[in-house]
Formats: structure tokens, C-alpha cells, sequence
């Protein structure tokens, strides 16, 4: 079964172009604003949008993604809420693939079987769960690949050769690269080293492979482009929209405009990797 995350990676790969992944907060910094942001990305230039499940110890993540996912359960955000919140955005769209980002603990609460008839029927196409490792591939990434979503695994610069294969086992609609080791936002990753990574990734998968962390610039993303077949960006978008908020921590006028913009600039620059 051919899901919305397999179609949009062909369309790009079609156009000869690297997908652009966007990473957005659910609720930051409530959610009236996060829908009416999730409907501007797909103009904006964003192929894939990952949208972050709000969890109260989200151990990945750097200071900027915790402190949107802090102040979208402060606004209420719930796990019910979000996936509410995607079936709201396919109102509109019923073609840009959304993956759903987080940790396990709200799945398990809510309960594996009914998140995932829910999220199904919402238009979610796809899960990142970053403390799920593939010894626990019976919990929930077997149940979501039965479900027909597309289970998304992490790999990073210390999943060596010999790990690589559980990593990849139950995996689809792209392998997330993480090139730095670290929380999320951290230091600029070495380039250079990225295209090596990516090719040691597709001699175990003829997966995509979309690579992410430190990506701030139109640059990064045409530097990042030139060797992935996906750029995953979110946390210069969360200081974007976070550099909008009044002292409350309440969207402005500008907040969408701000976000926006930049995914504007970071397509063009994803873009501009592959021309010819």
C-alpha cells in the first residue's frame, strides 16, 4: 500500500529534489494558532509536516522543542487534541503527508489500539516514537504498519553496521538520519560527513533517507539537499515562531507570517541543491 509519506518522497524524487520535513509543536502556543500554521506549511513550500505530540519529560528534545511542547500543555494540548487538530487540517489538505512526533508514554495511556484507529482516521500517515527501540517493535510499531501507517525510524552517527539492520527491520516511508549526536537544536553538523552517513544508510535500505539537527538556513538545507532525499527542519522554526509571542507567550499577527517565511527561504534552499 502506497501511503501519502511514499507518494510525496517519489514526487520529489520525480522533480529531481530533496523533500522538505517540517517539525511543528501541536498547541504552540495554542491550538487555533498551530491548525491555522499547519495550513500555511503545504504553501510555504513544506513537503512532510511532523507535528510534536506535547509530553510533559520529552528527554530527546533541546531547550527550544521542550519549551513548545511546555507551553502547549499549558494551552491545554492533549493527545486527543492533536490528532483533532489533524483531522481538522485534512479538512483543507487532503495530500501533504503528516507524521506524528513524540514519546511513547501518552500512546500507552491513551491506549495502542484506539490511538491508532484514531490517528488513521484523522489523515495521520506516519509516527516518529523516539523511546520505542526495535526490541519493541510488538508495542506499537507493528500494530501502526498493520493499521497502514508508516512507522519512522531514527538512526544517528553511532548506529553502526551491526545495528543498522534492527533499526531498519520494521521501518517505512523514510529513515529520519539524525546528524548530530545530542538533544535536538544543538550544534551545526558537519556536512561533509552527512552524504558519507547517508550512503552507509542505503546500502542496508532503499528507503529515503531525510537528515536533520542544526539545520537554520537556506544554505544548511541546499548543503543538507545535495545528499539527502529529505531535510528535516523544526527547531529554527519553533525560535521563529517563538521570537512572535507577547510576553504571555501568546501568538501575534506576525506569528504564521514568521514561520512561514523561513519555510519559504528553506525550500528555495532545498531547491537550489539539485537544479539541472
Amino acid at each position: 500500500m502506497t501511503t501519502r509519506i511514499d507518494a510525496r518522497f517519489a514526487k520529489c524524487r520525480a522533480e529531481g529534489r530533496a523533500a522538505l520535513v517540517t517539525f511543528v509543536m501541536c498547541g504552540d502556543p495554542d491550538l487555533a494558532t498551530s491548525l491555522d500554521l499547519l495550513r500555511a506549511l503545504p504553501g510555504a513550500g513544506a513537503d512532510v509536516i511532523e507535528v510534536g505530540m506535547p509530553f510533559t519529560d520529552p528527554m530527546a528534545d533541546g531547550p527550544s522543542i521542550q519549551a513548545a511542547g511546555l507551553r502547549a500543555l499549558k494551552a491545554g494540548t492533549t493527545l486527543k487534541k492533536t490528532i483533532a487538530t489533524v483531522a481538522r487540517f485534512r479538512e483543507t489538505d487532503n495530500e501533504t503527508p503528516i507524521v506524528l512526533m513524540g514519546y511513547y508514554n501518552p500512546i500507552y495511556v491513551h491506549g495502542v489500539e484506539a490511538f491508532l484507529v484514531e490517528a488513521k482516521a484523522a489523515g495521520v500517515d506516519g509516527l516518529i516514537v523516539v523511546d520505542l527501540p526495535p526490541e519493541e517493535d510488538a508495542e506499537l510499531c507493528v500494530p501502526a504498519l498493520k493499521a497502514g501507517l508508516n512507522f519512522i525510524r531514527l538512526a544517528t552517527p553511532t548506529t553502526d553496521d551491526q545495528r543498522l539492520p534492527a533499526v531498519l527491520a520494521n521501518t517505512s516511508g523514510f529513515v529520519y538520519y539524525v546528524s548530530l549526536t545530542g538533544v535536538t537544536g544543538a550544534a551545526i553538523p558537519d556536512y561533509s560527513k552527512v552524504g558519507d552517513a547517508v550512503a552507509r544508510i542505503k546500502r542496508h535500505t532503499p528507503l529515503p533517507v531525510a537528515v536533520g539537527f542544526g539545520v537554520k538556513s537556506a544554505a544548511s538545507a541546499t548543503a543538507i539537499a545535495a545528499h539527502a532525499d529529505g531535510v528535516v527542519v523544526g527547531t529554527a522554526l519553533i525560535d521563529a515562531l517563538k521570537s512572535t509571542l507577547d510576553k504571555d507567550n501568546r501568538a501575534t499577527p506576525g506569528s504564521i507570517e514568521a514561520v512561514a517565511s523561513l519555510v519559504r527561504e528553506l525550500a528555495a534552499g532545498v531547491r537550489a541543491a539539485r537544479k539541472g
